[in-house]
C-alpha cells in the first residue's frame, strides 16, 4: 500500500504550518555555519511496505529553481514499480525548506550528511538533477559510505555556458513588483508577462512561477533570491577535489542539452572510475519533466 508522508521543520520566513499532521524533523547544525544556525529540510517521502529496509532508498536532489514537487511523477512511479522507499528532499533556500546565507555545495552536502542517518536511509541512491546533481557528487566523494550508487541527471562537475542565463533570471524575478495584485492567478499572470521579456521558454517560466507564494497577503518568490544571487558562482562551478567515489555511478544526459557533454567524460572518471554515460535523445536539461518514461527506464536499468 503506497503512502505519502510528509515532514519538514521550522517554517521559511514568516510561513506558518498549514496542517497540524506534519511533524518536525530537526537536523544538526551544519559546520559551514559555524554551528550557530541548524539547517532545516522539508521532504516528501513515499513508503510502499514495511519490508522496503532490504533495498537501498532512492533519494532525489532537485535542481536550481526548483523543488522537491519536482519529482513527484516519478517519485510516485518508482516507488511502485520498485518496491523501495523514495525520498524527494527540499534545498536550502529552496520550496519549503529553511532560508540560509550559506548556498555552498559543502553546505547542502553537510545538510544530507545530517538528514539521510537521522533518517535510517543510509546507504541511499542519489539522485541528483543539476545542482542537486552537484550535491550528489560532493557527498559521494566526500562520504562515500552514505551512497549505494549515484546517479546525476545532466550535469557534471565541469561548468558550462549553458547556465549563463541564470544571473539574467534571478534579476528578472526580483524586478517583478506584485504589490497591487488581489488573486495568486493573478500574481503569476502578471510575473509571466514581466519574465516573458527576459525567458522567452514558457517551460523555464513555469518552472519559476512554481515559487511564487502568498504571504501574509503579500505573493513573494519563496526562493531565497538574495542568497542565490550572491553565491551564484558557487552554485554554478563546483568544488575542486582530489578523492574519488569508487561506487557504481551513472551520469545521465539529455540529448537536446549543452549541460553535460561528451568532452566532460575524461574529467567525470577522473572522480567516477566506474561512470557510465547515457543519453536519453529528444530531452532537454529537464530530462525527468521531458522524457519521464525514458528516465525511469534508464534508473531502473541502472539499479537492476
Amino acid at each position: 500500500m503506497l503512502r505519502w508522508t510528509r515532514a519538514w521543520t521550522a517554517p521559511y520566513r514568516g510561513i506558518g504550518l498549514s496542517n497540524s499532521s506534519f511533524s518536525r524533523l530537526p537536523i544538526a547544525p551544519s559546520s559551514s555555519q559555524g554551528g550557530t544556525e541548524p539547517s532545516w529540510l522539508r521532504f516528501l517521502r513515499l513508503d510502499t511496505s514495511p519490508t522496503l529496509a532490504a533495498s537501498p532508498a532512492l533519494v532525489f536532489l532537485h535542481g536550481l529553481f526548483g523543488s522537491k514537487t519536482n519529482f513527484n511523477f516519478v517519485a510516485k512511479t518508482l516507488a511502485q514499480q520498485t518496491g523501495r522507499r523514495v525520498l524527494t528532499v527540499d534545498a536550502r533556500n529552496h520550496g519549503e525548506s529553511s532560508h540560509s546565507p550559506d548556498m555552498s555545495y559543502e553546505a547542502m552536502s553537510k545538510d544530507l550528511q545530517d538528514l539521510l542517518p537521522h533518517l535510517g536511509l543510509v546507504p541511499c541512491v542519489l539522485i541528483g538533477h543539476s545542482m542537486g546533481g552537484r550535491t550528489a557528487m560532493l557527498l559521494a566523494l566526500q562520504r562515500p559510505e552514505l551512497v549505494e550508487r549515484l546517479i546525476a541527471v545532466d550535469i557534471s562537475q565541469v561548468e558550462t555556458t549553458s547556465s549563463s542565463n541564470f544571473p539574467n533570471y534571478i534579476a528578472a524575478m526580483r524586478a517583478v513588483d506584485m504589490a497591487n495584485e488581489a488573486s495568486l492567478s493573478g500574481a503569476r499572470k502578471l510575473a509571466d508577462e514581466r519574465l516573458r521579456s527576459v525567458i522567452q521558454s514558457a517551460s523555464i517560466r513555469q518552472l519559476l512561477l512554481t515559487n511564487l507564494v502568498e504571504v501574509d497577503g503579500r505573493f513573494v518568490w519563496r526562493l531565497n533570491l538574495d542568497a542565490l544571487a550572491q553565491h551564484l558562482d558557487k552554485i554554478l562551478d563546483f568544488p575542486a577535489r582530489q578523492e574519488t567515489y569508487s561506487g557504481p555511478t551513472l551520469f545521465l544526459r539529455g540529448g537536446n542539452s549543452q549541460f553535460l557533454l561528451p568532452s566532460h567524460y575524461p574529467e567525470i572518471r577522473r572522480l567516477f572510475p566506474r561512470a557510465q554515460m547515457q543519453t536519453v535523445p529528444n530531452a532537454g536539461h529537464w530530462v525527468h519533466s521531458d522524457r519521464p518514461q525514458d528516465f525511469m527506464a534508464a534508473v531502473q536499468s541502472f539499479l537492476a
